[in-house]
């Protein structure tokens, strides 16, 4: 510890708040970070309530469901000083003109940002593209995986392909038994998660 703060009481002091700002922020992304695997830190919690300019949800979520990216969240701020934290001590070196250099960590910043929205956008499009709605397979063929008693006497199993994954339903028809191996068409949903189907 004490080799750490003669280092960095050593450092310029440009250099000094470069380090200063990239150790603060590594260390609350760190904890974001872990707070989201943990499940807790899908949202920005209570910080982010007051500073998504775009949303009137008090909820604070950075991951809009509703398909909009908030830009003004603490998330993001923490990305985006993140940037110009290691953007600076990386590139201290090779730019003397403090100017230049502090414009280069701006762009750094806005690079991180950049790049965490657009992970973001493409978490969210996988997580639309991959909700299953029942409702989506009426009309759909698909394969009796259990054999379906006739005239509604009972309930079979169907295998539906829906985007590259397979579901596995329950099923009843109105005409004869259908075996396992039958191709059918689904022509209704009963209830929320029982299907009507036929026989081709």
């Amino acid at each position: 510890m004490t080799s750490f703060i003669t280092w960095y009481n050593g450092l310029e002091p440009a250099l000094r708040a470069y380090w200063t700002i990239a150790l603060l922020t590594t260390l609350v992304f760190a904890i974001q970070m872990v707070l989201t695997l943990i499940g807790i830190g899908d949202t920005d919690g209570g910080l982010d309530a007051d500073t998504d300019f775009g949303d009137a949800d008090a909820s604070g979520d950075t991951m809009d469901t509703g398909g909009a990216i908030q830009l003004f969240t603490i998330r993001n701020m923490v990305n985006f000083l993140l940037g110009i934290g290691w953007g600076g001590v990386c590139f201290y070196s090779s730019i003397p003109n403090k100017l230049l250099l502090a414009i280069v960590a701006l762009i750094c910043g806005a690079l991180m940002v950049t790049a965490f929205l657009f992970m973001f956008r493409q978490l969210m499009k996988l997580e639309s593209n991959g909700a299953f709605r029942i409702e989506d397979c009426i009309g759909a063929t698909c394969d009796v995986y259990l054999r379906i008693p006739g005239e509604r006497k009972g309930q079979g199993k169907v295998q539906v392909s829906f985007e590259g994954s397979v579901q596995e339903l329950s099923a009843v028809t109105d005409g004869d038994p259908i075996p396992s191996g039958t191709k059918v068409r689904i022509v209704e949903l009963i209830g929320s998660n029982l299907l009507r189907v036929e026989r081709l």
